[in-house]
């Protein structure tokens, strides 16, 4: 390998990370600085924020979209409170009963902060009412008109029974009257007659009793048969009697109600429904001496007084609601229910807000994955934002699985602005799926991940550091401290230009950096202690990635990092073993051979092999042909393989390799094993960025540190992934020094060249490679296995001779079967 080439793509120290220093900041700790309010480098999501929270128009909800940990929840949250405390406080709602369809509650709504003084002054009348019920009704006044009411009912009873008295005594018959019998009963000289002495009687003397008896019980009919009317008539008067006097006594308790809301008709119908309710119940439910007075006391409550279901504090802005559990009853509300001897019954008592009920006026905020894995949530939530009205009700009853009496309360006036927070993914599958998301949710406050790196960026940085460790009662952050999260932050980010917006993970770093100081007893939280926490993260989640070097070093996992061989190459992988991520080598191997199979993907045969990394491995097809099968047809059969991996494979970053590897199988020329490569591909040789590419080199190096340095490994990566680079300082320490090398690579041939110690060879004008080049000796190759295949061809039609048709048929039947197979 020419030493210009391998000098010219050798990466120099300064490429490979961008530390902070101490120096680009103006303070000694974090002590100095003023606290950050904002949100650092989301200045499109809080354009967004403001936009959709001033927007009053029905349907611009808000979709706060990122992933976790980039403060999308912390800013929505302390954003929206700001703002609401500057908008109006919405109104209290209650629920009274309906007295006419008492399973049909009304809604009433109140200026804010009424709805609780209103609740205590039904409360108070309800003290009122059983101080003076059943009082008033033992008042002379009362008492007078209802004797009056009984005396004159009990006149005309007696008037008429005595009119037939006297007719009785004319016939010498005695009338007998208790409580509830009349009778009469044969007289003999003034005096009763028993059964015996009347038997005694002549017989004629017995028929005339007979007969004058009963004519008696015919005019006793005739007397008594208004009697059910007289009774009617008292009633009604003792009715009206009771009304009036019931009317009188409510009429100093609810004249004051009256005079107090009288701008408000919605309590003025109230007041009037309970007082013609009260008139009509008042003498069954607190007349009765018998109830403890406890027991008429929640007979009253039950029908009178109101359920307060959302009040406010005069004053206190918009609410701010956050639904953790965004279940159907925690969002809309539920009807509670009792049970009765086995019976469920309910009142609208017990009817109980939902988050929606709270945030009405002001704002809901849900998490999406959260809000639609509830039933029957994600429906409701769209009916009720586009109606604009929030029903309560049990869902379950619109599938007949609840068959009991329920409630059917009237529906109250919504308007709120829900904020849902939730992934990229399922932002992008609602857009596909539901039509009405778009017209429901039209603002996106989009959280971006990386931030990029400004002239006020680091400042802004500290101060953010400097708030939550304010907030949170940590010790300040020395410069040295901010420094070295600074390069932390870029290490997540993988950009020497940009931060990471996951501050999530920085705020659990600097806690966990925190506990280290106290351990320590050290007034400010410095570099030492951040980097000991980041050694022990390392090493909690690090046991997997131990144990795979522990296996590569004892042989169970081949991996060679010295030698050459044909047909073998180090591919670099990732692997995600929960919030851990690590770079692992692995070995990619390619075998030739004539035939006409192509270049089978063994990973996709086994399906192992995900639909992005088998399409790297389909370019290479097109990469092969394009380079190399320009005067013939690429025939030949190839296997490419990720060996000793047993798991899913997904990802293209392995085509560099994998094309590397298979152009040595064709070549027959090895591979140096002290290099490990990572890459995509296009269809032109072109080598494209990957991911992961830090955690990839930084898996080699402690592979090749393990075995021992030897100045002759390295790493080759795609050039376009050079800003992406922050490595480990072990890792830049050994580049320093000239133990390990990184590679960066623009064109498979770069790669081809380092890893085969020898130039791979450029087409001239014509497309010919130099005599004797790795290019030279592929064409060569793959020249020979194609006219191998069309004499075996040709041999076959020999063998077996059949009609043109069929001889021209055949080979192009092959072919597709072997495309098929493959």
């Amino acid at each position: 390998m020419p030493d210009t080439l391998a000098n010219a793509l050798r990466l120099p120290v300064q490429s490979l990370a961008r530390p902070f220093s101490p120096e680009q900041f103006s303070f000694a700790s974090t002590d100095e600085l003023e606290p950050f309010r904002g949100v650092l480098g989301q200045e499109r999501a809080v354009e967004a924020m403001q936009f959709g929270v001033a927007m009053p128009r029905p349907g611009y909800n808000l979709y706060v979209m990122g992933e976790s940990g980039t403060g999308r929840f912390s800013f929505s949250q302390r954003y929206l409170r700001a703002e609401a405390k500057r908008q109006p406080t919405p109104g209290d709602w209650l629920y009274i009963n309906h007295f006419a369809e008492p399973r049909e509650p009304h809604a009433l709504g109140l200026p804010a902060g009424q709805a609780a003084s209103f609740c205590n002054e039904i409360s108070q009348l309800i003290d009122n009412l059983l101080a003076t019920f059943p009082a008033v009704f033992e008042a002379p006044t009362y008492q007078q008109k209802k004797s009056a009411i009984d005396r004159a009912f009990n006149q005309r009873y007696d008037r008429a029974l005595d009119n037939l008295e006297k007719r009785a005594l004319e016939k010498n018959v005695a009338l007998y009257r208790d409580s509830s019998n009349i009778a009469f009963t044969p007289m003999q000289e003034g005096k009763a007659l028993d059964e015996a002495e009347f038997a005694q009687l002549p017989e004629s003397v017995r028929e005339q009793f007979h007969e004058d008896i009963a004519q008696l019980e015919e005019c006793l009919n005739e007397e008594l048969v208004n009697l059910p009317q007289w009774k009617r008539e008292s009633s009604n008067q003792l009715r009206q009697l009771n009304e009036e006097t019931i009317s009188q006594a409510l009429a100093p308790l609810l004249d004051p109600l009256l005079q107090r809301h009288a701008d408000n008709p919605g309590i003025l119908a109230y007041l009037q429904a309970m007082h013609d309710n009260l008139r009509r119940t008042v003498v069954d439910q607190l007349v009765d001496d018998s109830k403890p007075e406890l027991q008429r006391r929640e007979l009253l409550e039950e029908q009178y007084a109101p359920n307060l279901l959302v009040g406010h504090a005069e004053g206190a802005g918009a609410p701010v609601i956050f639904e953790p559990h965004p279940t159907y009853d925690n969002l809309f509300g539920r009807i509670e229910y009792n049970t009765d001897q086995g019976a469920l019954y309910t009142s609208y008592r017990q009817l109980r807000a939902g988050a929606l009920h709270r945030a009405n006026g002001g704002y809901l905020i849900v998490e999406a994955e959260k809000l639609l894995s509830e039933p029957f949530v994600w429906d409701a939530l769209k009916r009720a934002l586009h109606s604009r009205q929030l029903k309560m009700e049990a869902p379950l009853v619109e599938l007949g699985r609840i068959a009991t009496v329920t409630l059917n309360p009237q529906r109250i006036p919504l308007q709120v602005k829900v904020l849902i927070i939730g992934s990229r993914e399922l932002y992008y599958t609602l857009q596909d799926l539901d039509p009405d998301f778009q017209e429901m949710f039209r603002v996106l406050v989009d959280f971006d991940e990386e931030i990029p790196l400004a002239e006020d960026s680091l400042e802004q940085f500290a101060q953010l550091l400097k708030t939550r460790t304010s907030e949170e009662g940590m010790a300040p952050l020395s410069a040295a401290a901010v420094a070295r999260l600074a390069t932390y932050s870029a290490r997540l980010a993988e950009h020497q230009g940009r931060l990471s917006a996951r501050i999530g993970d920085l705020f659990q770093l600097v806690s966990e950096a925190d506990f280290v100081r106290q351990l320590a007893g050290a007034e400010l939280t410095d570099v030492g202690h951040i980097e000991r926490a980041l050694k022990a993260k390392a090493d909690r989640t690090g046991r997997v990635s131990a144990r795979i070097l522990d296996d590569m070093l004892d042989g169970t996992i081949l991996i060679d990092s010295a030698g050459a061989a044909i047909g073998k190459c180090n591919g670099l992988t990732v692997l995600e073993v929960g919030d851990s991520a690590f770079g692992v080598p692995a070995r990619i191997s390619a075998t030739v051979y004539p035939g006409g199979s192509g270049i089978v993907d063994i990973e996709r045969e086994v399906n192992l092999g995900q639909p992005i990394h088998s399409k790297g491995v389909m370019i290479l097809t097109g990469y092969l042909g394009s380079r190399y099968a320009q005067e013939f047809p690429l025939e030949i059969s190839a296997s490419i393989a990720l060996e000793q991996s047993y798991g899913y494979v997904d990802g293209d970053s392995a085509a560099l390799g994998e094309v590397c590897a298979l152009i040595s199988a064709l070549a027959r020329a090895p591979l140096k094993q002290c290099f490990a490569i990572t890459g995509s591909i296009n269809q032109f040789g072109e080598v494209q960025a990957v991911g992961g590419v830090n955690e990839k080199i930084e898996g080699f190096f402690r592979l090749c540190q393990a075995r021992g340095l030897s100045g002759e490994q390295g790493v080759i990566i795609p050039r376009a992934n050079v800003s992406n680079l922050m490595l480990d300082e072990r890792v830049l320490q050994a580049v320093h020094a000239g133990q390990f090398h990184v590679f960066a690579v623009s064109h498979a041939d770069q790669a081809l060249s380092l890893l085969a110690g020898e130039a791979a060879g450029e087409a001239d004008a014509q497309g010919n490679f130099p005599e004797g080049s790795l290019n030279a000796r592929v064409v060569a190759r793959l020249r020979e296995i194609a006219e191998q295949g069309l004499d075996d061809d040709n041999d076959k039609a020999e063998e077996a001779p059949v009609s043109k048709s069929r001889r021209t048929r055949q080979p192009a039947a092959d072919k597709a079967k072997s495309g098929d197979g493959a």
